[in-house]
């Protein structure tokens, strides 16, 4: 096929992406065909699985919103994707124009339009970095540059500790990012769980083996552990329709069907 202007060379195009598969399903343009292939086979187990996408980003812009009021200004977001609309940068610096965003993704594709969509503003930036190598994210220059770790942080890990193997320690990454904060600092994490969950859905996440990141389901209790001693804030670790709804209609009747665990705790 024919290589879009925006994604640059080395991208496989014969694969499926993992982020390119969640920005079809959240209504972005930046996918192609094989991509929304493997999509339509994941529908067929799950057909409400662009709900559940939507769901997650619908958490990260309820969860940005409070932290800008409450105070924080600096966003460290792992894991960030392609972005579309609602993105960290776009809801913090609504509220509070000076707020800074640092955005991390592993995929070279998700890196090289988020450049394109912050160039010329000066409060963002992002890095090609894996969420499973902390310490080269935090030596990163632009993320030293850019986010001042003597303030408070908001971390934000957001739909992509799951795609962190075992073999990776991701308790210990995690650990890593929370002691690298000041005092007042926040942590968000959603994560997919197999907790609850029909026969379809967990068929369905098998087919993300088929990308280049396969999906590792947690329980409550594992994705608990990664906040480490900071306090989980109201509501707790709960189904992403629960975490702070801005209308009771948007939980709908069974919230556990969106297949993932969201929080924020705040280190002390």
């Amino acid at each position: 096929m024919s290589r879009p202007t925006w994604a640059p060379e080395g991208i496989d195009l014969d694969r499926p992406s993992a982020s390119r598969v969640y920005d079809y399903f959240v209504g972005g343009m930046h996918n192609f065909e094989i991509d929304r292939v493997l999509a339509r086979q994941i529908e067929t187990f799950t057909p409400n699985v662009a709900e559940v996408m939507r769901a997650n980003r619908d958490l990260l812009r309820r969860c940005v919103r409070d932290l800008v009021d409450a105070g924080i200004t600096q966003f460290l977001d792992l894991g960030s994707g392609i972005p579309t609309v609602g993105n960290v940068h776009e809801v913090a610096q609504a509220r509070e124009p000076r707020a800074r965003v640092v955005y991390a993704d592993i995929d070279p594709v998700a890196v090289a339009h988020s450049r394109a969509i912050l160039d010329g503003n000066a409060g963002a930036t992002v890095i090609q970095a894996d969420v499973a190598e902390p310490a080269a994210i935090l030596a990163d220059p632009e993320v030293t540059r850019l986010l001042d770790f003597d303030a408070p942080i908001a971390v934000l890990l957001l739909g992509v500790l799951h795609f962190v193997p075992d073999t990776a320690d991701p308790a210990a990454c995690v650990a890593r990012l929370r002691e690298a904060v000041a005092p007042g600092s926040y942590l968000a994490i959603t994560h997919a769980t197999a907790d609850g969950q029909p026969a379809e859905v967990l068929e369905a996440q098998k087919l993300s083996g088929r990308t280049s990141t396969e999906i590792v389901l947690r329980s409550r209790d594992e994705i608990t552990t990664y906040f480490g001693d900071w306090p989980l804030l109201e509501p707790g670790l709960v189904h992403l329709p629960l975490w702070r709804p801005e209308n009771p209609d948007d939980v709908g009747e069974r919230p556990e069907l969106s297949g993932a665990y969201g929080g924020l705790a705040r280190k002390e």
